[in-house]
């Protein structure tokens, strides 16, 4: 499994159906977006990790603003994102391959135990529809340095076709 994880101030996915109607599926206020991508070689015990790893990252500030607390100690969410994408090899030629990324109906499984695992740690987590053309709506909190301790966002749109 492969996990880009970004704090965020606020998400929101939302699918985009045959009609050009966009629907929202999904969404948080403080917390981190998730971008999920499985192998078709991942098992249970490897989503069981992930979410485990998600769950303890200690990578919000404390009062001392040190980056010490986990996203289950500052009360935040979850919005998780299936993204085959991370999969994608672009070593040869110029059209990447996604032969390492799990099938869709295998993928669902364990981004639907991921989504489970992260819940029964007491953190409310939002998810898209899998598979699905989606769009995503992200406004990211900048990391902090010592020197400078003020939220900065921006907005960033992505596009994910399964």
């Amino acid at each position: 499994m492969r996990a880009v994880i970004q704090k965020v101030s606020q998400a929101t996915v939302r699918v985009c159906h045959e009609d050009g109607r966009l629907e929202t599926v999904g969404q948080i206020g403080h917390g981190l977006t998730v971008l999920l991508g499985v192998a078709n070689t991942d098992t249970e015990q490897d989503a069981r990790y992930l979410a485990d790893k998600i769950a303890g990252l200690r990578i919000f500030e404390d009062d001392e603003g040190k980056l010490n607390q986990s996203v289950q100690a500052v009360c935040g969410a979850i919005l998780l994102v299936s993204q085959f994408t991370l999969y994608g090899d672009a070593r040869n030629g110029r059209r990447p391959s996604y032969a390492q990324a799990a099938r869709p109906e295998a993928a669902q499984v364990l981004y639907q135990s991921v989504a489970q695992w992260l819940a029964d740690k007491g953190i409310s987590v939002a998810t898209g529809r899998h598979p699905v053309k989606t769009d995503s709506l992200l406004l990211f909190e900048r990391p902090k340095s010592p020197s400078e301790l003020r939220l900065t966002e921006f907005a960033h749109v992505c596009r994910q076709l399964y």
